[in-house]
């Protein structure tokens, strides 16, 4: 069994019943689209004390979710699953995630930071790299894998490319 220090937030019980199959950590659900159980002044000290790391759905209200919790407390880490590899019996999640999709996810970890980016990536950078409009999808994929981003759009790739503090270089890198 892996063992996790910090505090893995996931959406449903089903989620926390199949992680505690092969993890040993502490895992607090979200159900449905509301935090329950706990506050977000609770995962504030959880964060600064432990980690936390959010572990959502591949799809649109784990992402929402995921975005509430990081823009409350954003010194949050994020682990990302593949949405194509988390697909089973036509329900897409983590339960429906291989045991080591999940364990690559949590190892790849990320954490945004928040210190202002001097030179941030445009939406210019993108274009000349391929990474937006016709026949950017695999560039796209290449990137969000290589930085372990998650699957987004070319707007929400943008912003978290900035917030790891990416540079044009690191980017043009990632896709050779």
């Amino acid at each position: 069994m892996k063992e996790i220090k910090e505090i893995i937030v996931v959406e449903g019980k089903t989620d926390k019943a199949y992680l505690l199959t092969f993890l040993k950590a502490d895992i607090l659900t979200c159900n449905g689209s509301a935090i329950d159980g706990f506050s977000i002044e609770y995962l504030k000290q959880l964060a600064d004390t432990r980690g936390v790391i959010i572990l959502t759905d591949p799809d649109y209200p784990g992402t929402k979710i995921r975005n509430e919790i990081a823009d409350k407390i954003p010194n949050c880490k994020h682990a990302f699953i593949d949405k194509s590899k988390a697909i089973k019996h036509n329900k897409v999640g983590v339960a429906e995630c291989d045991k080591d999709e999940i364990l690559k996810a949590l190892e790849n970890k990320i954490t945004f930071n928040n210190i202002k980016n001097e030179n941030p990536l445009t939406n210019s950078d993108l274009m000349n790299l391929n990474l937006v409009g016709q026949n950017s999808k695999i560039n796209k994929e290449k990137v969000c894998n290589y930085f372990h981003l998650g699957h987004c759009n070319a707007k929400t790739m943008l912003k978290r490319l900035n917030l790891l503090n990416i540079t044009y270089n690191q980017l043009k890198e990632s896709l050779v």
